[in-house]
């Protein structure tokens, strides 16, 4: 191969990787049932309970979903749209907000690099470790950052996918 059709070859398999954080395969055979993106399943529908109601964090703390809404988060650590999403709530005032419980759900990460991230990020709220994606599976067959809004009881509200730079901003209950 000449050097600058091995460039462009590492160009296309770096730009193919990055795009869109979503480089996994689907290993849910729930069929999806919202309108998402070409490629993206979602595998909750608005309405429905959510089907977990507690977490255990990276400390080893229970997390039990509060009589309040929820903002709950699948995400990476190493994905730039993940990390764009944390700065970015970070600095709302939804972060702050005492009727909004959120929950962020490390997809394939493990509670020692949740740690380092919360500290990086200076991240208040509860951080799961989801390293063998149990949890995410559940709800999504690629792409992070995902957010799913629940209501005071439970139920989805909405679902959004996070790789758009303005994602915060639909965040509504």
């Amino acid at each position: 191969m000449t050097p600058s059709l091995t460039r462009i070859t590492i160009l296309c398999i770096s730009l193919t990787g990055l795009s869109a954080c979503s480089q996994t395969a689907n290993t849910s055979p729930t069929q999806p049932t919202l309108a998402t993106p070409k490629g993206y399943e979602t595998y909750v529908n608005i309405g429905e309970n959510f089907s977990q109601t507690h977490f255990i964090d990276i400390y080893n703390n229970d997390v039990r979903l509060g009589e309040k809404k929820k903002l709950v988060i699948l995400f990476a650590t190493w994905c730039s749209d993940s990390q764009r999403l944390i700065k970015q709530l970070q600095q709302s005032s939804l972060s702050k907000d005492p009727q909004v419980q959120i929950i962020a759900i490390g997809r394939e990460e493990s509670a020692a690099t949740l740690m380092q991230f919360k500290q990086e990020y200076n991240i208040a709220y509860s951080l799961i470790a989801d390293p063998q994606r149990a949890i995410y599976n559940q709800y999504a067959n690629k792409g992070v950052p995902r957010l799913i809004l629940l209501d005071e009881n439970n139920h989805v509200v909405k679902t959004l996918i996070g790789e758009d730079p303005n994602s915060l901003q639909k965040v509504s209950w």
